[in-house]
């Protein structure tokens, strides 16, 4: 990991507490293009745009995909503040981004979150993109003890 991504992936830490200010769950989303440039960023919206599936990556690639031609989309990273659940490695597989890098191990979330979130799909990322015909980079757990910052007190 170079210091770029941790530069990123604290920037999408700083969404998913902007997330949480917002009256959300706190996670945040970051697009990066091939040459360190920030193209969007997104935030958890579940809670205030009741919406099921207002995830911060769901809502970045969502929103990626209007702005972005596939052929652009393919060589972005996406920074998350946590490892994505299933449905938004779908977001980003489906998206055409080439490589994630996340903060917040879904293991250390659930820990955090001590069962609270008893309907969570347990399915890591990783697997997800190994079910597809495509490789996606993944570089995470990453900075985990400064990711899990915004869920310690949110959970509790």
């Amino acid at each position: 990991m170079t210091e770029t991504d941790r530069k990123f992936l604290r920037e999408a830490f700083a969404v998913a507490q902007r997330a949480r200010e917002h009256g959300n769950h706190p996670f945040g989303a970051i697009l990066v293009d091939t040459n360190g440039v920030k193209l969007l960023e997104a935030e958890n919206t579940v809670i205030t745009d009741r919406d099921c599936i207002g995830h911060a990556e769901a809502n970045l690639l969502r929103e990626a995909s209007r702005r972005f031609d596939e052929s652009v989309l393919t060589k972005c990273a996406v920074y998350a503040s946590a490892e994505p659940c299933a449905m938004c490695a779908g977001a980003i597989y489906w998206s055409g981004v080439r490589r994630l890098i996340y903060g917040l191990s879904k293991q250390r979330l659930s820990e955090i979150q001590n069962q609270q979130i008893y309907w969570q799909l347990f399915l890591p990322c990783r697997e997800v993109f190994a079910s597809g015909q495509r490789e996606i980079e993944v570089e995470g757990p990453a900075l985990e003890a400064e990711a899990e910052l915004e869920h310690k007190d949110y959970w509790q």
